[in-house]
Parts: C-alpha cells; structure tokens; sequence
C-alpha cells in the first residue's frame, strides 16, 4: 500500500504559511487586538514561518510517485 503525500505536504505547507502571515500582520500593525500587535518578534518570526510554509507546499507539490 502506498500513499501519496503530496496532498499532505501541500496542506500543512499551506496551514504553516496562512498562520505566519497571519503572525507578519499582527507584528507590523496590520491585524491589531493582542499582545502580538506592534512586536517586531512577530514580525520576524510570521515571515520565516511563512516563507518556511511556503517551502513545504512547494515542495509537497513537487513530490513525485516513483513507478517502480
């Protein structure tokens, strides 16, 4: 039996992305309401998690089945 991961890969890619980009907004201001509003930690820490998301689904999406 064998699965396909690409699916997988390419939604948490895309879960981890929507979450730092969500981290990026709040850190520059941009999403205001809580502690994270203002803090150049969430700025920085949203971007790496999104580019890191964004990494993962690509890479998810490159994902081939191997004939064997």
């Amino acid at each position: 039996m064998e699965m396909n991961l690409r699916p997988v890969f390419a939604s948490v890619g895309v879960i981890v992305a929507f979450l730092g980009l969500i981290w990026l907004m709040q850190g520059i201001g941009i999403l205001p309401g809580n502690i994270m509003t203002g803090s150049q930690f969430w700025a920085v820490a949203g971007g790496v998690t999104f580019l890191v998301g964004v990494g993962i689904a690509a890479a998810g999406l490159r994902i081939r089945k191997h004939d064997d």
